[in-house]
């Protein structure tokens, strides 16, 4: 894999690199202490010299709203210092405290037999709210240890304190849900403060986060019943990620629960999920329309239900949470309208029990590719897959080694998520460039090999760093194995790989090369466009224009325009699977939570 147009092309802090002898038998504990220590007095006494002196040239640091009230990432002894100059006296740092229960003791981490890091996690607190921070150090001559990378991360506000434990409500909220479908519940008080569009997992653990630090919210979505985003899926949809690393917030799946969940077994987790935490969800309404007041900074939204009614709201905010994807994305191919048989895409395919005894084609070879084709082999219908291009293929076990390391039965959730956030994508994508190949000749060195001898391509990832870019910068390109690579290699499921689609026949598809495939049905599995458009045609041009890309990696390596400023006053994005939307829906409430109550405005922390 040519990494030459890698963003991010950094050395990893290696002991060759930094002219080390292997560090491992120091006191992990030790060493921490007198970094840490030094730290914590130039902190205290706003050295900043002090603090850059005990970082490695090339180090970064990691932010999500402690220092800079959005998600950064700076690299580089420059950058760390503009970012120290402008904010740390702002940011008001105290009450650092060295970590050593069990979980986030100081830990010596040999990541590869050149590359050693100290792990030491400490807490924190600002003039606002209190937090965690994550650092790793590398050792330097002298046996000393430098910091490679420090993660600091928000993780209350002081004014917002989350409504759990001891802080609790001793009283329900009666009469907002009645037999298990949600009602339309009467707004108490005026217009709520945000209105999330959609309420799938994303914009119920937004309402969720919202509704637990005391944020008037409404969630509003088209469909009938909450759940129905999934519900409605095709029914063969399982998760690929398994049940320790999607668990909700707030409410965890038992311990009965499948490792990987049924699309329609979620749906009806989140429709539980809904009742039992009370949130606030109008179904069976669609934002029609939302207008910008730029002096009031207000939204004007139009909420239709069903074309029956008609409700007019006036609100400081407005969450998109409509998924990681635009509209389905569809070819257009001569031929289409002289075609017998039947075209779909994966979006609206449910079922492959009305096709048995026929042919199928599905085209594209990624996870939704692969989910329809499996459901084709198992209801027995001749099933044929068209590989535009090459693809990502990691095992579902390999997987759980490369990214879901800390997302395992018995480790709590809420360090999970702070661990593997803690390093930047920059530098993760750095360490995938070694693991992932190095897992595809081990772990999964039967598949991909099984693969390659019927004609199904593999990479490597976007720079060969696996699932991380293509995840960030297209949001596909890959499918994370739960068997049906084993049915493709077995001949079960047919590929046609490579070669481009010429035009749709009578019976089929006739490609470039001048073979056809004959199918009874055609399921294209070829993707959505930019998940910008519902915005769009709810807000219209003059403020879609102002929106930054979403879903995409900027310079530093962050998500540009979701869960952050996008461009817009009052505009929000909440895009990401269900372990994203539970880290990041609580860093969108606080920013809008801080927003209200004046804690910050986006010109005094800019740098």
């Amino acid at each position: 894999m040519n990494m030459s147009n890698d963003p991010f092309p950094q050395q990893l802090p290696t002991l060759q690199r930094l002219g080390v002898q292997d560090p491992t038998a120091i006191s992990a504990a030790d060493a921490a202490t007198v970094w840490f220590e030094e730290f914590s007095s130039a902190v205290a006494s706003s050295n900043i010299a002090g603090i850059l002196d005990l970082f490695l040239d090339d180090g970064f640091w990691k932010d999500i709203l402690a220092l800079t009230w959005d998600l950064r990432t700076v690299e580089g002894r420059d950058a760390i210092k503009n970012l120290l100059d402008n904010r740390l006296i702002p940011t008001g740092l105290v009450d650092l405290r060295l970590s050593h229960e069990a979980l986030r003791a100081p830990e010596i981490q040999r990541l590869f037999p050149d590359l050693v890091l100290l792990r030491l996690c400490f807490e924190f607190g600002t003039k606002v709210g209190k937090g965690t921070a994550v650092c790793y150090l590398a050792p330097v001559p002298g046996s000393k240890w430098k910091a490679y990378s420090l993660f600091t991360c928000l993780e209350s506000l002081n004014d917002f304190p989350e409504q759990i434990g001891s802080l609790r409500k001793r009283t329900i909220e009666h009469g907002t849900w009645e037999e298990g479908r949600r009602q339309e519940v009467e707004l108490v008080n005026g217009d709520p403060t945000v209105i999330v569009i959609g309420a799938g997992h994303t914009g119920l653990e937004i309402a969720a986060r919202l509704k637990y630090i005391g944020i008037p919210h409404l969630a509003v979505d088209k469909n009938a019943r909450v759940g129905d985003s999934w519900r409605h899926r095709y029914k063969a949809l399982c998760l690929h990620d398994t049940v320790w690393y999607n668990q909700t917030p707030y409410l965890q799946f038992p311990p009965t629960w499948p490792v990987y969940s049924p699309a329609t077994k979620l749906a009806g987790w989140l429709e539980g999920y809904a009742s039992y935490l009370e949130l606030n969800v109008w179904t069976s309404f669609t934002v029609t329309k939302a207008e910008w007041n730029d002096e009031n900074k207000t939204w004007t939204v139009e909420i239709d239900r069903e074309g029956k009614e008609t409700r007019v709201l006036e609100v400081k905010h407005l969450v998109f949470a409509t998924g990681f994807r635009g509209r389905p994305t569809m070819p257009d191919l001569p031929g289409n309208s002289g075609f017998k048989g039947e075209i779909v895409h994966s979006a609206q395919f449910t079922s492959a029990e009305n096709y048995i005894g026929k042919k199928a084609v599905v085209v594209g070879a990624c996870n939704s590719g692969h989910d329809v084709a499996q459901d084709f082999f198992n209801h027995g219908v001749d099933i044929t897959m068209y590989q535009r291009s090459s693809t990502f293929v990691v095992s579902a076990t390999a997987a759980a080694e490369l990214f879901g390391a800390y997302f395992k039965d018995g480790f709590p959730t809420d360090l999970a998520d702070i661990y593997s956030s803690s390093l930047p994508n920059a530098v993760l994508r750095r360490i995938n460039q070694r693991t992932v190949p190095y897992t595809a000749q081990t772990t999964d060195k039967a598949i991909l090999d099984g693969l390659a001898k019927v004609g199904f391509k593999t990479n490597l990832g976007a720079y060969g760093a696996g699932v991380i870019p293509a995840l960030y910068e297209r949001s596909g390109g890959f499918y994370m194995d739960t068997g049906t690579s084993q049915h493709i290699i077995n001949g079960d499921i047919k590929i046609k790989s490579g070669g481009s689609i010429e035009r749709l026949t009578e019976t089929g598809l006739k490609f470039a090369d001048g073979s056809e495939l004959e199918a009874d049905i055609v399921v294209f599995a070829t993707g959505y466009g930019d998940p910008r458009d519902s915005m769009r045609a709810i807000c219209g041009p003059e403020v879609a224009d102002k929106v930054l890309p979403i879903w995409s990696m900027d310079g530093e390596g962050e998500s540009s325009g979701v869960w952050r400023n996008c461009g817009h006053d009052g505009l929000w994005f909440g895009v990401g699977n269900l372990a994203l939307s539970r880290f990041h829906s609580l860093h969108l409430a606080m920013q809008i939570a801080a927003i209200e109550a004046g804690m910050f405005k986006r010109s005094e922390v800019t740098f």
